[in-house]
């Protein structure tokens, strides 16, 4: 089992940056494929960016590219989301997942999921 705590989020202006963190416990991080998700208010979940376990690949959702950066770091069992020139449409709880395979986008594949981090962006 891992658990996932995130942290980071709050609020801030349009155009502003965030860094969001997620730290893992209990079994190897490192075993992990690694997922940012955000669920906007009425919406349903959507995958923001996912990264391999070697933190060697990297898929972003067409909506953050350019503007969000997934890395991880595997000595301090944490994945970071970095995102810049935030959008009122970025506001959502942010949300960090963990499955054992390959990444995917699909929510339900994920295993694992933190408590999310609720990001809202003021115009």
């Amino acid at each position: 089992q891992v658990q996932l705590v995130e942290s980071g989020g709050g609020l801030v202006q349009a155009g502003g940056s965030l860094r969001l963190s997620c730290a893992a416990s209990g079994r190897t991080f490192s075993s992990y494929a690694m997922g940012w998700f955000r669920r906007a208010p009425g919406k349903e979940r959507e995958l923001v960016a996912h990264i391999s376990k070697s933190g060697g690949i990297t898929y972003y959702t067409h909506s953050v590219k350019g503007r969000f950066t997934i890395s991880r770091d595997n000595a301090k069992n944490t994945v970071y989301l970095q995102i810049a020139s935030l959008k009122p449409e970025d506001t959502a709880v942010y949300y960090c997942a963990a499955r054992l395979e390959v990444p995917t986008m699909l929510p339900y594949e994920y295993t694992h999921w933190g408590q999310g981090t609720q990001v809202t962006v003021s115009s």
